[in-house]
């Protein structure tokens, strides 16, 4: 791998100290060198960070007037005034708007009409006045909308301080209810209120029925989950009749409803929880829909009388299909809406109650990504929904049910006139080496020629199930008008092509998600959309652990890496329970106090698989504050690559001292810190390329 052209040698990368901690379990002893990084409070450990810090910024202090530029081109593709469009519930009309210059986004509504005079619910920008960070957890207007329940993460920890409001004076009401998660119902009584709180893990693990202007403190307890293995979430049904407590693990669900018309009863169990079996609830007059896996594996929809829950009651609604995925349900008062997959490619299917007729909606594009709005009016023949590809930005929709007639009710704006007719979208299968086919998807400006000699940014993911859909970004044009390409591997682990594609990448079979994206470049190099020494690739939180495996299996796979709040030390997160998320995913990387895991594990773990060998370029990212990936899985990582590696290649740890999974809550800040990644990219191109591209 050629080294960097600009790099300078005279700057010294930090060199972490290296303390022995000897870890020994299933007759296997281990060395961690790294293991005091884990102190926190350590005024060394937070010394060090701040060093890799100045190093970053020393590296890549020969990239200011190109941050600069990348980020004033951003930016002036932005609409930095704008409003979302308003979404009606009872006579009111609920919408966001941003104001150019302020960070956050301003919730209002209007009262009857959209000509009705403007009010401000909740203005982020006044909550964030003294904070480098803020996010907003719930906000949820009570049933008459005389009041707001809104909460708020000052550091990144994603510990939430719930706060309830009068929306006619602003005036706080009550105590302010600390250490809460981001899952909140009312009761449609309009006084009462369901919330999870955190446990030292960080899961939400309780549920507590508060009662407008009573003491916090005597609020009572709903449920407690002693299974450290399932974490606590509420919802509603669309129908606004019942609340929903969801018991989940990764497996499993067991669901807890409610007559929200009388929310000081019991909760009531649905279904006992069964290994393996998970299910959704949502209700339509006097029947249950249940969405579940349970002798289906792509899901099958069940309906079931309000007075018999029991499954001897259950009828088929939709059976179980091999080549489609069911990926749920909303229920609307005249129609249900039907969200499935077939391909890797998302499908939204219509069903009138009444008469039974079904018809989909059409879509053309070849990659796409379509989902549905809140949609919170129940009695309405419109179904609003998003629609977004790699070349058409994020566009909204009114789609008329009865007449199948759809209205764009907005697009973002582009700013600076872009041509989507300029840039070309295409999905193609790659060979895993089981030969499984591996959908890829991508972006570049028409007129590209594939003759290897390509810049290219190819990302990946691969975990939890979770598909990685495409999306419409402004800022991504500055890659792609610079000549780059922009894929997405969709490997297994993910959602995309069914559950056994996602059973096919997790627990002992985890190392095919490494090895399709290996594969989906290497297609990609053969293919001649590009060459190692012309990509970059990237991914963030397990797509972070995505890379890190595939850098210590084939470093010359690439000519850089970006890896974003990486879980790199996988085995030693895994055997402690303390840390968030640790037995909740036993389900998706397995136990390792249990040896077969342990051994698989270990045997795919970046941290402990750190090779004297060679690397690319890699820029490592993290958050101080990150509940789901600790600040020291990166830093570990970084500090054994340093120690073992034997390139000239320029390796970065930049960690926000401020932040916490989602790095930046600011929108001009994430614009700032994006800017450092493309510049990155783009300084890691050779000679040649950084001239095609105007570096």
């Amino acid at each position: 791998m050629p080294s960097m052209p600009l790099l300078n040698r005279d700057i010294k990368p930090p060199i972490a100290k290296i303390i022995p901690h000897t870890i020994t379990l299933h007759g296997d002893t281990r060395v961690d060198y790294y293991y005091w990084l884990r102190e926190r409070n350590n005024p060394e450990v937070i010394q060090y960070l701040k060093d890799e810090n100045e190093y970053a910024k020393q590296m890549m202090q020969q990239t200011e007037t190109l941050r600069k530029k990348l980020y004033v081109e951003m930016l002036d593709r932005i609409k930095e005034t704008d409003l979302s469009v308003p979404e009606k519930i009872d006579e009111y009309y609920y919408y966001s708007r941003t104001v150019k210059g302020k960070q956050y986004s301003i919730y209002c509504r209007k009262k009857g009409s959209l000509e009705a005079d403007e009010e401000i619910i909740l203005d982020i920008n006044d909550l964030a006045t003294g904070r480098d960070y803020l996010k907003v957890g719930v906000a949820e207007v009570s049933p008459d909308h005389k009041l707001l329940a809104y909460s708020i993460d000052t550091n990144g920890s994603e510990s939430y301080t719930l706060y309830l409001k009068n929306t006619g004076n602003g005036e706080l009401i009550g105590t302010p209810i600390p250490n809460t998660h981001y899952s909140l119902e009312w009761g449609n009584d309009n006084k009462t209120i369901f919330y999870t709180v955190l446990d030292e893990s960080k899961r939400p693990h309780k549920v507590f029925r508060h009662v407008l202007e009573s003491n916090p403190d005597n609020d009572e307890l709903v449920h407690h989950e002693t299974d450290d293995s399932y974490f606590l979430w509420i919802d509603k049904t669309r129908s606004e009749k019942y609340i929903i407590i969801s018991c989940e693990k990764i497996t499993t669900t067991e669901v807890r409803y409610l007559n929200a018309d009388t929310p000081r009863e019991t909760f009531s169990i649905f279904q006992p929880r069964a290994e393996g079996i998970e299910y959704t609830l949502d209700h339509h007059e006097q029947t249950f829909y249940i969405v579940t896996n349970e002798n289906a594996k792509n899901f099958k929809l069940m309906s079931t009388p309000v007075t018999a829950p029991d499954k001897s009651q259950w009828r088929e609604e939709i059976p179980h299909r091999t080549d489609i995925k069911l990926d749920g349900i909303d229920i609307f008062h005249d129609y249900m809406v039907v969200y499935e997959r077939r391909n890797g490619l998302k499908n939204i299917r219509i069903r009138h109650f009444r008469s039974e007729k079904i018809h989909d909606i059409d879509f053309t594009e070849p990659v796409y990504n379509a989902f549905p709005s809140d949609n919170p009016e129940f009695k309405t023949e419109t179904l609003r929904f998003h629609y977004t590809s790699f070349i058409t930005p994020m566009s909204v929709y009114d789609y008329n049910m009865n007449t199948r007639q759809r209205e764009l009710k907005k697009q973002t704006e582009v700013l600076g006139g872009y041509d989507p007719e300029s840039y070309v979208s295409e999905r193609f299968f790659a060979r895993a080496p089981d030969d499984t086919g591996v959908p890829v998807s991508l972006v570049y400006k028409k007129g590209l020629q594939r003759n290897g000699k390509n810049p290219m940014v190819l990302h990946g993911y691969g975990a939890y199930g979770i598909s990685q859909d495409v999306n419409f970004s402004s800022n991504r044009l500055s890659l792609l008008d610079r000549g780059f390409i922009v894929g997405v591997a969709h490997v297994r682990g993910g959602g995309e092509m069914g559950r056994q594609w996602y059973e096919d990448g997790k627990l002992l079979k985890k190392k095919n998600t490494f090895t399709d994206f290996i594969s989906c470049a290497e297609d990609l190099i053969q293919k001649k959309y590009t060459s190692s020494d012309k990509l970059v690739i990237n991914g963030g939180s397990a797509g972070g652990l995505l890379i890190g495996a595939v850098l210590n299996m084939k470093p010359s796979l690439c000519r850089s890496a970006i890896a974003n709040v990486p879980f790199v030390d996988v085995i030693n997160t895994m055997l402690d329970p303390s840390i968030p998320l640790t037995v909740i995913e036993y389900d998706e990387w397995g136990n390792p106090n249990e040896k077969e895991y342990y051994d698989y594990i270990k045997s795919y773990s970046p941290y402990d698989n750190i090779k004297r060998q060679g690397y690319p370029h890699i820029l490592v990212l993290a958050g101080l504050n990150d509940p789901r990936v600790q600040y020291w899985e990166p830093a570990k990582w970084t500090a054994k690559l340093r120690a073992l590696k034997t390139d000239p290649n320029l390796l970065l740890l930049k960690t926000d001292m401020g932040a916490g999974h989602a790095g930046a809550s600011g929108r001009y800040d994430y614009l700032k810190d994006l800017a450092f990644e493309y510049a990155f990219i783009l300084q890691m191109c050779d000679a040649r390329v950084r001239k095609m591209v105007g570096y």
